[in-house]
């Protein structure tokens, strides 16, 4: 179900984004001259600085970037939609199935985290398994289960921080491969060269590195972002299911079998 939300929101983004990228990259081209030459049309439409000038130049590095960052909006939106306090700790659960344990109604407590799954359901069934088992199976199983669930909520952020590593490396590809091309051009120009050939390829070059910069900034703020908030959902799922574990806590406490009285000290006799 995640995947599918995932790649509607990728969907949606995309196609949200494209036709502004399209109407922009029309716009940035210069208006046609009826005295100028067709050639010195392209080659303004190349310098140009608008994002359509940006985008031309980025070339394939570009293009895999802006998917970069199509992806890491798509991220972002869904788990800005999924780890939330609402959706990890349903309302008015904890309370249910504390009041479930709290009456021996084990069978419908288990039923009740069944019917909503989510961090919180999950954890409450993992220790609702070792019920009969005694407090320190249900305290083992509680921290199993929250350490597993919290592993796969940061496996599911983790994908923006390889975003936000990857952007910029691009970037850096695509510099070196356009300095490469512009010192190449350099090197088989039959004319005179000038400082204007070389920094306007150089210029060009370095697109993809403030394209990569632009993805990357953004992914591992959002990144820190999300894992600050795991943290705190994390802690205080914690505190929740050991509110809500308290009769099974006290009941099993008190019916725990006492170990055998030590054996009574030989008599003395007297002289």
């Amino acid at each position: 179900m995640r995947r599918i939300t995932l790649a509607v929101v990728v969907v949606v983004v995309a196609a949200a984004v494209w036709p502004s990228w399209e109407s922009s990259a029309r716009s940035a081209e210069p208006a046609s001259n009826a005295q100028g030459d067709k050639a010195a049309e392209d080659d303004q439409s190349d310098t140009s600085l608008g994002l359509g000038g940006i985008l031309k130049a980025g070339g394939p590095v570009g293009v895999l970037i802006i998917l970069l960052s199509i992806g890491a909006v798509a991220l972002v939106i869904e788990h800005a939609m999924t780890i939330r306090e609402g959706v990890l700790m349903p309302p008015g659960m904890a309370d249910e199935v504390r009041e479930l344990l709290g009456q021996g109604k084990l069978g419908p407590a288990q039923q009740r985290c069944r019917t909503e799954p989510s961090f919180l359901s999950h954890v409450l069934e993992a220790g609702l398994a070792e019920a009969d088992v005694g407090w320190p199976a249900v305290e083992k199983a509680v921290e199993d289960a929250a350490a597993d669930q919290s592993a796969r909520l940061f496996r599911k952020i983790e994908y923006l921080s390889v975003i936000g590593n990857i952007a910029p490396m691009l970037g850096l590809l695509g510099t070196v491969i356009g300095m490469i091309f512009a010192f190449q051009k350099v090197a088989t120009a039959s004319g005179p060269v000038v400082a204007a050939d070389l920094a306007e390829g150089i210029y060009l070059a370095l697109i993809t590195t403030v394209l990569g910069l632009i993805v990357a900034i953004p992914s591992l703020a959002a990144f820190a972002w999300f894992r600050n908030r795991v943290d705190q959902l994390v802690a205080e799922t914690s505190y929740t299911v050991q509110h809500v574990f308290a009769p099974i806590k006290r009941t099993r406490t008190a019916r725990a079998p006492q170990g055998p009285l030590p054996p009574a000290p030989p008599p003395t006799g007297g002289r």
